[in-house]
């Protein structure tokens, strides 16, 4: 039975007017416990954000991490998205990529970094996503450098497009990079096609190894759903955030 104190939880609902997107994105705002205002955070970033709350179950994961294994208080945002639409904004060949990536650096970034006390150098963000979430992630951290470095990857779907991105760069030494697939992932099929996730994260977890990167790569037995990446979600968190 889950302890009643992880189900305290403070989330708000923000409401981002985007110009590049030409509409307004919902975000939704964990405070951890405690939350004071004179002092600063880290922050997780998560694509998908309405699943990672409510099936990745993280603000209680977060709850849990920060009472009980004296993990360091920090800020969850989930920047949701429109599931019709999810595919052109997260897929490098998706027709609201660019718009999406960029109103995510230069419009979200700064609006919640001027509403919460949140840390503003790049080791201090954490971008974390499932699929293409995962992607999209790493496509962040490729783009701005100067903001991201720091990525959580549930089954990322490193298609083609997005493999030949990665295989352009020269030097990745700046990305620690968190990566879980499930082996019964081999055969999924999405809106692209049927794909094989688990030699997909294979090849990208080698292209990035290839160019420096820190890579912390992991196989498990899994199917591609929330069930599976829900559990991992607690030692990713604790791989990039330090103890109080």
């Amino acid at each position: 039975m889950t302890d009643s104190r992880y189900l305290k939880r403070t989330i708000l609902k923000d409401k981002v007017e985007s110009r590049l997107l030409g509409e307004t994105r919902t975000l939704r705002i964990y405070l951890p416990p405690g939350y004071n205002e004179i002092l600063s955070y880290p922050v997780v970033y998560c694509q998908d954000g309405e699943e990672f709350f409510n099936f990745g179950r993280i603000a209680t994961h977060a709850n849990r991490l920060i009472l009980d294994e004296g993990v360091e208080p920090f800020i969850i945002v989930g920047v949701e998205v429109n599931t019709k639409i999810r595919t052109q904004e997260y897929a490098p060949f998706g027709d609201r990529f660019k718009a999406y990536t960029t109103c995510f650096a230069e419009e979200i970034i700064p609006y919640v970094e001027q509403k919460y006390p949140i840390r503003s150098d790049a080791s201090s963000r954490i971008l974390a996503g499932d699929s293409l979430g995962g992607s999209v992630s790493l496509h962040l951290a490729l783009l701005y450098p100067q903001l991201f470095n720091r990525i959580i990857s549930l089954s990322g779907a490193y298609f083609e497009a997005s493999q030949e991105i990665i295989a352009r760069e020269k030097d990745l030494s700046r990305l620690r990079v968190w990566m879980i697939v499930g082996l019964q992932e081999d055969a999924f099929k999405s809106d692209t096609g049927i794909h094989n996730f688990v030699e997909l994260n294979r090849q990208c977890a080698d292209l990035l190894r290839e160019r420096n990167a820190e890579v912390s790569y992991r196989e498990k037995d899994g199917k591609h759903l929330w069930g599976f990446w829900q559990n991992e979600l607690p030692d990713a968190l604790m791989y990039f955030l330090d103890r109080a």
